[in-house]
């Protein structure tokens, strides 16, 4: 069984192994990478935490975790730009610094295994957790409260104003939809590093995990065009003119169309 395949099977077991499927894709990018080296050391960090819990009902417990981790140096990678390390699971048990998805999904795994409830949340921007029925959302970067009023300001400061705060922002996000997150941020942090064949291999999974925007056909097309594939790209673009009910946006993928050679060539 391959990096892949076993990043699938993850999500076929009950419960899921979601770290376990993320360190799976970090394999896919480095041979030597051992998850079951990983998953040790994580039952040792399980062990650290449990002991300096303090005794309150289950459901009272997911924002001492955080803040557990955060004490233990589990935070947000700040480094600028941002390479893909912040973004592969078993650099983040190693380092303590990654995205706010690996603190969750950190945060996710160590929680079912002490029972506490927590869920993530696909917020835009910024992965967030919460306890079911609770009013507000947890932040997965040291376990701060965020209520309404501080998720349109945390919103704001991403896309601007203009964004209003919607149900759909607060969705409850499943294993799946958490890798193929996992999936994008890679295939964005490797295309930005310059690393085209490992964001393909990104692009390639997200494609695999679930139902898929026009913005990643467009993704994956740019990396053929820069790994000079124009059969590969031409077929990503005819699925985004698909996809795309945007006038504008379909009349560039036209035009894109149209300046591709129309002979065969290899895909790389």
């Amino acid at each position: 069984m391959n990096p892949r395949q076993a990043c699938l099977a993850c999500l076929e077991r009950e419960p899921v192994a979601l770290l376990e499927a993320a360190l799976w894709i970090a394999a896919e990018h480095d041979g030597t990478v051992d998850p079951t080296a990983s998953l040790a050391r994580l039952h040792e960090l399980q062990r650290d935490i449990s002991t300096s819990l303090p005794i309150l009902p289950l459901n009272e417990l997911a924002q001492p975790l955080l803040r557990q981790l955060n004490a233990l140096g589990f935070q947000q990678d700040e480094y600028h730009p941002l390479r893909p390390q912040a973004a592969l699971m078993d650099k983040v048990l190693q380092r303590r610094r990654g995205q706010p998805l690996l603190l969750a999904i950190l945060a996710l795994e160590l929680a079912r295994r002490l029972s506490i409830p927590l869920e993530g949340v696909n917020f835009p921007g910024h992965f967030l957790l919460r306890v079911p029925g609770a009013d507000h959302l947890l932040d997965p970067c040291g376990g701060r409260r965020l209520y309404p009023s501080d998720c349109r300001e945390l919103l704001a400061r991403q896309y601007g104003p203009q964004m209003p705060l919607s149900a759909e922002h607060l969705r409850s996000a499943s294993p799946m939809q958490m890798l193929q997150r996992l999936s994008r941020n890679l295939r964005q942090l490797h295309t930005s590093n310059d690393n085209d064949l490992a964001a393909l291999v990104d692009a390639e999974r997200v494609m695999q995990l679930g139902p898929v925007q026009v913005s990643d056909y467009l993704a994956r097309a740019t990396l053929y065009q820069h790994l000079d594939c124009p059969q590969a790209e031409r077929f990503d673009l005819e699925h985004a003119l698909l996809l795309t009910d945007d006038p504008l946006q379909r009349l560039k993928l036209s035009e894109r169309l149209g300046q591709l050679p129309s002979g065969k060539r290899s895909i790389h």
